[in-house]
Order: structure tokens, then sequence, then C-alpha cells
């Protein structure tokens, strides 16, 4: 599998969140939302997730072993350091993103 696009829209609030993420792979399956969050050890990326009945949040798409998941960091990272040395374009918050063509 093959991530053929990585597009990053960082998040001007302060806070951890930094960014949101969407990544294709092999140019035919698309994940919106995934997170980039500067963490006490540097930054790292959260998979989007939805929160259940309980409370807990349960990742809606994740990697599914260690190897692919740190390749995955590793380029969305690299993404979001160019995008961050580029003038940062206001981006919505989590709550205002329209989810309409993600259901």
């Amino acid at each position: 599998m093959e991530i053929t696009d990585i597009r990053i829209r960082q998040v001007t609030a302060d806070g951890k969140l930094k960014a949101y993420v969407t990544v294709t792979f092999d140019d035919c399956f698309v994940v919106h939302n995934v997170k980039v969050i500067e963490g006490k050890n540097g930054a790292f990326i959260a998979m989007p997730s939805r929160k259940t009945k309980t409370g807990e949040y349960k990742d809606v798409a994740h990697p599914i072993n260690s190897t692919f998941r740190g390749l995955l960091q590793e380029r969305i990272l690299q993404e979001y350091q160019k995008a961050a040395q580029s003038p940062v374009q206001p981006q919505p918050r989590g709550d205002d993103i329209d989810t309409e063509d993600q259901e």
C-alpha cells in the first residue's frame, strides 16, 4: 500500500492539536481527520476516532502493525514540518470541520 497524497490543515488555536491530516492510499482510499498532536516528547499522530456510549474513544481506522504505523507517522510528520514552515492558512477547529463527505 502506497501513500499517494497527504494534505495538512494547520490549526491556529492554542493547544496541543496542531493539524488535521487527510491521507490518500493508492489514489483510491482516503482517511480524514488524522491529527498531529504536540506531546511532551514531540509531535505524534492520532488516528480518527469516535466516542462510544461509555465515553471511550475508539479508532475508526488505524494501522494494524507497528511498522506501517511508524511509516505513516514519519511521512505525515515530514509533510507537517513542511507545512509548518509555510504561512499558516486559518483552518476550522475540529468541531467546525464539515464531515458530510465522510459518512
